[in-house]
């Protein structure tokens, strides 16, 4: 058994239900905690100000939290194997446990870690703490990755689930003065400016408050009916939340049914609909696991080389929420302000983009990420791939959403789209779920309809039409 390990922080910021950690702490005497920041500067592909931002304020809280346990988080930068072979002659560490990632850098960097501890001859485990079930444990009959949700879901459903891990106690002795720590980081580590949205509140605690403001105050009972509306809590708000693990799942899944268990059928109905929902998500990390290449790629083999002919100038109006399309400019602004978006709107938008606008589906998938403070990538990129229809389980390319029905559908009242566009403040609501008479804007200040949807959708279905017969 070794005397120190290193557990190294990821994307499980929290000291409830963290598997790794817990299994550390069984196993030696002291546990270093340890998280190591990336060495980017000033921009990034796949985040921005709001999700550092947040994860600011996370790894400040778990710090705070490590401080109550007699322990302290060490901070350092750059290559995490590099990073970590420092700490481990630093601190004579026989082993490094940490939770698995699920996307192919966090792979990489795993097997590079993997390589270091066995050519210094010490211990690694690797744990699986994100998901309830491993992508490599739901397969087909035949062994096989599924393709389609519902059989996934299915099997998934059918499978036991873990009980959470206790809250751990204690680390041990704290790491010697001379193991050194770099200060808990702001966004001028990255070069980064304040963000402008208004995120949510950072850290275990407030991640906890909010899954016992969802499950206890009955939000989850009524899920299953209200979950499509944008307008006021109808979900759990809590994606952020396990996107940096300030949440177990295991603890989440326990919950729910508890509260599935004590309710009447239709909320058992409703919290049933939540869970497939935590299906769905690890549906995509699967996709991700076993298709990696959908990072650059259409998931669908046929799609791949479809032309998007969208401009520069047409992604700029639908990414300033711009475009005269009321409940696409909401969701936009939601997102622009807030740093989230509610489900039903990204698939409005992401479906506007690229079946209205005709830009490809790569551009909205970086634009969210950049944005949004649960910036996940699997889910992200199969959210994006089934709007454009060309990923797995992806809505089929004939099947596009009408913005204005849409609207019409899940905010009759203008209750969303008039708080996150206030120049349609005035706007009688049955007036905002149809295109405005030519050359008359639906209130001052507010752009016309950039496109005409009828016109746009016929040229969407000629594109990819034409493809599939160059296929052939």
């Amino acid at each position: 058994m070794p005397k120190t390990i290193l557990h190294w922080f990821r994307r499980d910021l929290r000291l409830t239900d963290n598997t790794a950690l817990h299994h550390a702490t069984k196993a030696a005497e002291q546990v270093v905690p340890v998280y190591v920041l990336s060495d980017w500067k000033s921009s990034h592909g796949w985040t921005g100000p709001n999700r550092q931002q947040f994860l600011c304020g996370n790894l400040e809280s778990l710090a705070k939290n490590l401080d109550t346990l007699g322990s302290r988080l060490i901070v350092r930068c750059g290559k995490a194997d590099a990073e970590l072979e420092r700490l481990v002659r630093e601190t004579q560490a026989g082993a490094i446990y940490f939770n698995r990632d699920y996307d192919p850098f966090g792979r990489e960097m795993e097997k590079k870690i993997a390589a270091l501890c066995t050519r210094l001859g010490i211990e690694c485990h690797g744990f699986d703490d994100s998901v309830m079930h491993a992508p490599e444990t739901v397969l087909t009959g035949s062994a096989m990755p599924y393709r389609v949700y519902t059989p996934y879901s299915k099997n998934w459903l059918s499978l036991d689930k873990a009980a959470p891990l206790p809250r751990v106690t204690s680390l041990g002795p704290k790491a010697a003065e001379q193991v050194t720590s770099l200060p808990l980081p702001t966004l001028a580590h990255w070069k980064l400016p304040e963000p402008t949205a208004q995120i949510v509140a950072p850290g275990e605690r407030a991640a906890r408050d909010r899954m016992k403001r969802f499950i206890e105050s009955g939000l989850i009972l009524r899920y299953g009916a209200d979950r499509n509306i944008p307008a006021g809590q109808t979900t759990s708000m809590l994606s952020q939340d396990l996107r940096y693990g300030l949440l177990g799942i295991r603890e989440l899944m326990q919950r729910c049914q508890q509260a599935a268990e004590a309710a009447p059928a239709a909320g058992k109905a409703s919290v049933l609909t939540y869970i497939k929902e935590l299906a769905w998500r690890e549906f995509y990390f699967a996709i991700l696991w076993f298709y990696p290449e959908v990072f650059e790629h259409e998931f669908n083999p046929d799609w791949r080389g479809l032309p998007w002919p969208g401009t520069e100038a047409a992604f700029q109006r639908w990414a300033t929420g711009t475009t005269g399309f009321p409940i696409v400019d909401a969701g936009m602004r939601q997102l622009l302000q807030t740093g989230l978006m509610h489900n039903r709107l990204r698939m409005i938008t992401a479906m506007f983009l690229t079946k209205d606008l005709h830009c490809d589906w790569r551009m909205g998938e970086a634009f969210f990420m950049q944005q949004l403070v649960d910036g996940e990538n699997a889910s992200n990129n199969g959210g994006w791939q089934w709007s454009a229809g060309t990923g797995a389980d992806a809505a089929p390319y004939f099947r596009i959403q009408n913005p204005w029905l849409q609207s019409a559908r899940f905010d009759p009242e203008g209750i969303f789209i008039k708080k996150w566009v206030p120049e349609l403040q005035n706007v009688p609501a049955a007036v905002l779920h149809e295109p405005p008479k030519p050359g008359l804007p639906l209130a001052k200040g507010y752009p016309l309809p950039m496109v005409d949807h009828h016109t746009e959708r016929d040229r969407c279905l000629a594109i990819f039409a034409k493809h599939k017969e160059e296929r052939r």
